[in-house]
């Protein structure tokens, strides 16, 4: 098992355990939560900006080229990263990539944005509160891994080979915290503003550098060249 796989397998079971956590808070700390209300994120302390700024960190490590031991998938859009093939880059052959793979990345996209509008319309109809909204941004933060780890359904669509290769490997925090759009207040905005900078960033650069984007362009991409080993393919090769 690689090196980052363990590293992911242990952040799994920490936000397993902070799931678990936020849904004791709300069954037996109610109050915690009031830092989601307008004005309240500097007025007292919540064991929830504990998690706020470790959701800020991770996203400050997306966008910007820090050297670190961060999966290749999320950090391909540095140079530092983009490793160029031997050969001449077929620039047809890239831009015919990138045009599919992004036509595949908006549908995985509309259908967030139909979650999202349930989770949306069950807000604004009273059916969800503010923490259970936010509690739908934990569980996609639970989930998040398990699609790294375990299973991806947007593989369905995406049709990518593995994480490292993923067209939308860094939409993870967009996804995360898109539901929090509805909730208002500076600690659901500040996470839902960085996440959106996060995910520009990733896009102009899938716009400005496609071939760091694409295993036929950027060597580091290709399963021979491959360290992270977090694939579930990979795993199950392991296994036979």
């Amino acid at each position: 098992m690689s090196e980052i796989r363990r590293s992911y397998l242990i952040r799994l079971v920490l936000r397993c355990v902070i799931l678990l956590c936020c849904v004791g808070l709300l069954l037996f700390r109610p109050e915690q939560f009031s830092v989601l209300e307008r004005g309240e994120f500097f007025s007292r302390f919540s064991l929830l900006h504990l998690l706020w700024g470790v959701w800020l960190a991770d996203m400050i490590l997306q966008i910007f080229p820090i050297r670190n031991k961060l999966p290749l998938g999320s950090m391909k859009l540095f140079a530092n990263r983009f490793r160029p093939i031997r050969e001449k880059i077929n620039y047809q052959a890239l831009h015919d990539h990138v045009v599919t793979t992004t036509k595949a990345a908006y549908q995985v996209m509309l259908l967030w944005c139909a979650l999202l509008l349930v989770i949306g319309v069950l807000y604004w109809l009273g059916v969800l509160t503010k923490p259970m909204v936010f509690l739908c941004s934990v569980i996609f933060y639970v989930c998040d891994l398990i699609c790294v780890l375990i299973w991806c359904p947007f593989r369905l669509i995406l049709k990518n080979r593995c994480c490292t290769t993923c067209r939308i490997f860094n939409w993870d925090h967009l996804m995360m915290f898109s539901p929090l759009l509805f909730i208002g207040g500076f600690y659901a905005l500040s996470l839902a503003g960085t996440a959106i900078l996060a995910w520009l960033v990733w896009e102009l650069c899938v716009m400005m550098y496609p071939e760091r984007f694409w295993d036929k362009s950027n060597l580091a991409l290709q399963c021979s060249e491959c360290t992270d080993r977090l694939c579930t393919q990979y795993c199950q090769k392991l296994r036979r």
